[in-house]
């Protein structure tokens, strides 16, 4: 696999067992060429490895989707609804894009920023007529005319605008984004690797029913009589079950990011209930931090409704896990200029990787891995 990250020299020191009291015996261990791995974070069944790269790039420039919406530079609508400008070169005039009727696996988004936009899949928005969460990592260079985005309904049911507007805004639910909801693990694979629509809804509906089973009845009744995957998780009660498992883990995290920030901290390898199910590296530790918030809570979601079995993965499995990155067949889409995204298919695994191809880049901005 082309990961274009430089082959990693002489391992990083031992690092040393005062970073953060949840921390197990410190260290580091060298996983695949540019990437270390340190001891774990466990919160109940959920256990995080931090990765550490031997390289960080410059991300700066990019701009993430939930900082596009509130500052109102991108715009997120259902497709009949957009009014995307063309720009000319002169950019003198413009004309109306027409777009096609609204649809549910498609939403129109525009950045009208001057900085190129990072979409990861897993994302959710809401409002418009329905929930959606991004089905696919993807660049958006900067005054883009309207791009069609891959989505997935995470709303069945519902088929009207929230608020009479079919456009997704910033705001929290209320507003119509999806408060910086990430889709669990198991949403997330359901989109980005069988894109398919109803494994979608069965997962959020699985999701759905394990939190209402561990609710007090008043919380459950709220929880059971929405079809909304991101009110569900706007549910206080399941703020808190998933808050219980998140925050030590997001704490200790950001503590181990602050003592190691000269040393590239760049994503995690994940476990629940012992086993390995999801990695997500970036290309620099900034990125992370920007996302850190929202998939910390995602993993946290998906040890919530998954049973505890006492189990715990050992940092060989997560090794293991972080060494295999290539697979028996790669499939790529490329938009040139701007990026390309591969998928990886191996024995019990698929990897995601998003490269930039913008100017001075071309090196790879995020890569997911999840068993199969």
């Amino acid at each position: 696999m082309r990961l274009m990250i430089a082959t990693a020299g002489i391992a990083l020191l031992i690092v040393a067992a005062v970073l953060v009291p949840c921390l197990l015996q410190a260290g580091e261990v060298t996983a695949a060429p540019g990437y270390s791995l340190l001891s774990p974070i466990r919160s109940g069944n959920l256990t995080v490895f931090p990765v550490v790269a031997s390289k960080s790039y410059e991300t700066a420039e990019f701009l993430t989707l939930d900082e596009g919406l509130r500052s109102g530079e991108v715009v997120v609508t259902e497709a009949g609804q957009a009014r995307g400008l063309i720009r000319h070169r002169q950019g003198d005039s413009s004309v109306i894009h027409p777009v096609s009727d609204a649809q549910v696996n498609r939403l129109v988004l525009v950045n009208n920023s001057k900085r190129p936009l990072l979409l990861l899949a897993g994302e959710i928005v809401t409002g418009g007529k329905q929930d959606r969460v991004i089905g696919k990592d993807r660049i958006v260079p900067a005054e883009s005319d309207p791009v069609d985005l891959s989505v997935f309904c995470v709303e069945p049911g519902r088929w009207v605008a929230a608020n009479g507007r079919d456009k997704f805004s910033a705001g929290g639910l209320g507003g119509g984004v999806g408060g910086g909801v990430f889709a669990a693990p198991g949403v997330r694979a359901s989109a980005m690797a069988a894109k398919n629509q109803q494994q979608v809804w069965d997962n959020v509906g699985k999701s759905k029913e394990a939190m209402a089973a561990m609710v007090q009845p008043p919380a459950a009744a709220q929880v059971n009589s929405t079809t909304s995957y991101a009110r569900v998780m706007d549910n206080k009660e399941v703020q808190q079950k998933v808050d219980s498992v998140a925050e030590p883990v997001q704490r200790n995290y950001e503590s181990v990011i602050r003592q190691l920030r000269d040393k590239n901290a760049v994503g995690v390898v994940v476990a629940v209930n012992g086993e390995i199910v999801w990695a997500d590296i970036f290309a620099s530790t900034q990125l992370l931090q920007k996302y850190w918030p929202k998939l910390v809570r995602s993993y946290a979601t998906e040890a919530v409704v998954t049973r505890a079995k006492n189990a715990e993965a050992s940092g060989k499995d997560a090794l293991r896990f972080l060494n295999d990155l290539g697979g028996r067949h790669e499939t790529s889409e490329t938009e040139p200029g701007i990026y390309r995204q591969a998928e990886i298919t191996g024995d019990g695994f698929k990897v995601f990787e998003l490269t930039s191809l913008l100017p001075k880049t071309g090196f790879p901005v995020h890569v997911a891995k999840m068993a199969d």
